[in-house]
């Protein structure tokens, strides 16, 4: 047996919600046990995600390890799995990013910790479902079923005002997915399937594309989020724990542009074309006005989360402007550049907002407060720290090599073919992810100490210096040799654009 003809991506789903259920089941009073289990499950899902990627043909741009079975016959649902080259770096992703949260769990909850080491388990196996899913009812039930774990994550262990934050986050993304379910519905009236890959070529009036790419935006802007629809992200990532935090930037808002790449794209290739201009209005807006106000927060989470909406700006511009491109040159090369521009962008914000919020959380752990003011001169007690967060703020300001800058830069340069201004407007990030990522580290880290709490700080130890040197070896690799995520993504990627090109009116 080979391990193409093993159920890979069922194991990536299923092997952490069962081991989530049995640390809910070995309870609190075998804490230890619990711990090491669900380190040994995220592990182990880990292990299954790079088997994927070696076993991955990059050069075939159809599904790959498909898995098919009935489910609800009555309505041709069925339990229909399959990976290409978007997906399968964002199932990368979020393996990896698992085993971090389980580490930096490790000695900070104290409360339920198998509820906690259970939540995000099973939270992993539902995010992987997203990502593999090729059943439009299945992705649905995946999607929605996310919500539960980290509703309870930041319900559970949040700060003060967690029910507030809780519950915000809840309905806005419920209720915009609410809308992607009708989408879901009426595409199958038209092709009698909730097969992904059939509604793909579902032909579409002009006009119910319009409706569709609609009801596919109030689902896919607020999980990103985009402006004006991310006023609960602040709100959620300041009360969510560090770990909460961390999924949520990392993956969570990656689910709204793999939306966009899945359904919004292929599906209303028209519809998308005709709303290009306000999608790249909204992306820029997001870029530069909410890089403003990242630039004015006082609390070290709320700014990254603020830094979080402009950075995912990129990845929706990268999204759209292929239309301009098209339109503009014909150019397919640079149309496919600004799309793989996007997606690493995705990729490497997810290591790097993980990274800067697992900062945030190390030093919220000897001190408890995130306010900046609080702060000062931790560089003379935790220079170790203060090393690894500098690599990862010049990152978030996308410093020329590390991963920050990759994607930002193929976004801007793909830009350019498009339309001068929206390049140079693009291109202005550089300057406010500089200020207010550095802003944020020169006060916190340089400067003499202010603060008695800030010069009796112990500088990380040996499990936080691990979680730190993983992501810092990461966004350096990816800085430096971004070919082997761009390999699995080119094909897939080119076929897209390709498909987004044709029209689809009847």
């Amino acid at each position: 047996m080979t391990f193409n003809s093993l159920p890979l991506l069922s194991l990536l789903i299923w092997t952490p919600i069962i081991g989530g259920i049995w640390v809910l089941i070995a309870g609190d009073r075998q804490e230890q046990t619990v711990k090491y289990f669900a380190f040994a499950v995220a592990i182990l899902t880990f292990i299954f995600s790079v088997i994927l990627y070696c076993w991955f043909d990059p050069d075939y741009a159809g599904m790959q390890f498909v898995e098919e079975a009935d489910w609800i016959t009555t309505f041709n649902i069925k339990y229909h799995l399959g990976v290409d080259g978007i997906a399968l770096p964002l199932i990368l992703l979020s393996s990896f990013t698992t085993i971090l949260v389980i580490l930096a769990a490790w000695e900070v909850i104290e409360k339920h910790i198998s509820y906690y080491m259970c939540a995000f388990l099973v939270l992993t196996g539902l995010m992987n479902g997203v990502f593999a899913a090729l059943d439009a009812i299945l992705f649905y039930v995946y999607w929605e079923a996310m919500l539960i774990p980290m509703f309870l994550i930041i319900g559970i262990w949040g700060g003060p005002n967690r029910v507030y934050a809780t519950v915000k986050f809840f309905l806005y993304t419920f209720l915009g997915s609410v809308f992607m379910l009708v989408a879901f519905l009426y595409l199958y009236s038209a092709a009698d399937s909730f097969n992904i890959q059939a509604l793909h070529d579902v032909p579409l009036s002009l006009t119910a594309q319009k409706y569709i790419f609609i009801a596919f935006f109030l689902a896919f802007a607020v999980k990103i989020p985009m402006w004006p629809v991310h006023t609960w992200l602040p709100d959620a990532h300041v009360e969510a724990p560090t770990g909460g935090s961390v999924i949520l930037a990392a993956l969570m808002l990656k689910m709204g542009g793999y939306g966009f790449l899945r359904f919004s794209l292929p599906i209303t290739p028209d519809a998308s074309l005709f709303f290009n201009e306000a999608m790249i209005v909204l992306s820029l807006i997001a870029i530069v006005y909410i890089g403003f106000i990242a630039l004015v927060q006082e609390d070290m989470k709320k700014l990254i989360a603020y830094s979080s909406i402009s950075h995912m700006g990129f990845v929706t511009l990268g999204f759209f402007i292929p239309f301009s491109i098209m339109a503009a040159s014909g150019s397919p090369a640079s149309a496919i550049m600004g799309m793989e521009g996007a997606m690493m962008q995705m990729i490497s914000h997810g290591f790097i907002s993980a990274a800067m919020f697992l900062c945030v959380g190390v030093m919220y752990d000897r001190m408890h407060s995130r306010m900046i003011k609080d702060y000062g001169g931790v560089v003379n007690s935790m220079p170790y720290f203060a090393a690894f967060m500098m690599l990862f703020a010049m990152a978030n300001a996308g410093l020329p090599g590390t991963s920050g800058f990759v994607g930002e830069f193929l976004v801007i340069l793909s830009s350019f073919e498009a339309n001068f201004w929206i390049a140079f407007t693009a291109a202005l990030t550089l300057i406010l992810g500089a200020a207010y990522t550095l802003w944020l580290y020169k006060r916190v880290v340089f400067g003499e100490i202010t603060q008695d709490a800030v010069a009796k700080l112990q500088d990380i130890n040996g499990r936080e210096t691990f979680i730190l040197f993983l992501l810092a070896i990461v966004v350096l690799i990816f800085g430096i040799w971004p070919a082997p995520l761009f390999d699995i993504m080119h094909v897939t990627v080119e076929q897209l654009v390709q498909h987004v090109s044709q029209t689809k009116i009847l």
